[in-house]
């Protein structure tokens, strides 16, 4: 069953769905949220995924457009986001590119891991998904205290 979701708290807010279970299998809430569309026209299912693609090993001197022509030798490239360091605005060394099609984005990883760009040579593979770091101290952990056995610190002597 396909769904279009109306919910603008969502991040999937005009999303198509598919959902695997018929409607009367989910929560009275759950039908607020989306519109059903039923029967399904033949030609409405379609799956698209992106691609994205990791690229390490850069050059600091290899730019965004220099790794959108490599890639797009391959197949459509939707975007090239150069990694950046947030101080300095230097390359750090690495990119993400997503390429729509997963066919094209495997034939450009297996033709361009390896490659040598600007005197380095790429490494190229697909992407994994990010982790959730921990928040709050990064300092590497502890509590503060910086021995004494449980002891308060010491008044000055003056």
């Amino acid at each position: 069953m396909i769904v279009t979701c109306y919910d603008s708290r969502s991040a999937i807010n005009g999303a198509v769905c598919v959902l695997p279970q018929p409607a009367f299998f989910y929560p009275a809430w759950f039908s607020s949220v989306l519109v059903i569309e039923y029967p399904l026209p033949p030609c409405s299912i379609r799956e698209e995924t992106m691609t994205n693609i990791f690229v390490g090993n850069l050059s600091y001197q290899t730019t965004a457009e220099e790794l959108e022509v490599a890639f797009a030798a391959f197949g459509t490239v939707e975007r090239v986001s150069l990694v950046r360091d947030r101080d300095t605005g230097k390359s750090r060394g690495f990119a993400f590119v997503e390429m729509p099609n997963s066919d094209e984005a495997v034939k450009a990883i297996s033709a361009l891991n390896g490659r040598e760009i600007n005197g380095r040579a790429l490494n190229v593979n697909e992407a994994r998904p990010r982790q959730d770091r921990p928040t709050g101290n990064r300092s590497g952990g502890g509590s503060g205290n910086r021995g004494g056995f449980g002891r308060s610190r010491r008044e000055p002597r003056w």
